[in-house]
């Protein structure tokens, strides 16, 4: 009885937020004047993502590449830095974690500039690689805060005891606290791919080369590619084509995204 009106919200704000994308879904394969798609329904929208410039497959390579790049390299060095922040004890601990929080009070716009220029002298300017580093960048604060409250919730016992039966730090972490913290680790990992995936300013900055470009910057190019007039149709199908990946990855993942955060929280 007293579930009902919580189900009520629920279903309410499930169908807000679901809304804009099923309207997308049914718009991008409806008949619209000015579209590819003008009689009847179909995927002419689609046909028009798929033979703009270098074509969807090249753009959809572009952001994969960019976003398991990404991935990768925030897992790697938020696993090192929360395993660090959590477990050892030096100087100047408490003052290095704060520095590295702060890093999200900056926006994050007004670095690019500092940033293009610094990958202009290293040559990464205009490569996926460079690209990925500069996401991976704004993407370390929240996910080394995520891995040190993970590490944090791991019983003591557990790594002492591995070091105790002669596991040195480094075979305690990949053996015994590794598996202890992947629900952390997936959360870490879904935040940051869906930041890579849905970014726009940044590549819009770094890339230059249309054909390295990713799926979100090529559709907002394609939007305005006849003298300022917007596909509305093509934008509408680009918008399934990029969220459908990040609602395929979430359902498959939830269960250890919410396990990352309750662990958390559960801590403190």
């Amino acid at each position: 009885m007293f579930r009902t009106p919580q189900r009520v919200v629920t279903g309410g704000l499930a169908l807000l937020f679901l809304f804009p994308l099923l309207w997308a879904s049914v718009a991008s394969v409806s008949p619209q004047a000015g579209t590819a798609q003008t009689h009847g329904w179909g995927f002419g929208n689609y046909q028009t993502l798929v033979d703009y410039q270098a074509g969807i497959g090249q753009y959809l390579l572009n952001s994969t590449m960019v976003s398991l790049m990404t991935v990768l390299f925030t897992l790697v060095v938020s696993l090192l830095g929360g395993y660090a922040f959590a477990m050892f004890r030096f100087p100047g601990k408490d003052a290095l974690f704060l520095v590295t929080l702060a890093i999200l009070m900056v926006p994050y716009a007004t670095l690019l500039i500092p940033l293009y220029v610094l990958l202009n002298e290293l040559g990464l300017q205009n490569s996926l690689v460079g690209l990925s580093l500069v996401l991976t960048m704004f993407q370390l604060p929240f996910a080394t805060f995520m891995m040190r409250i993970s590490f944090e919730a791991v019983p003591k016992e557990l790594p002492e005891s591995a070091l105790v039966d002669g596991c040195g730090s480094f075979r305690a972490l990949l053996y015994i606290l590794l598996p202890a913290v992947k629900p952390g680790l997936i959360t870490v990992g879904l935040f940051a791919f869906l930041a890579a995936w849905n970014d726009f300013i940044t590549p819009l900055v770094l890339i230059s080369d249309s054909d390295k470009a990713p799926l979100p910057l090529a559709v907002a190019n394609m939007r305005q590619q006849v003298m300022g007039i917007v596909d509305f149709g093509a934008t509408e199908a680009g918008v399934v084509v990029l969220a459908l990946p990040c609602i395929v990855l979430f359902l498959i993942l939830q269960r250890h995204y919410v396990r990352g955060f309750m662990s958390g929280a559960l801590k403190g």
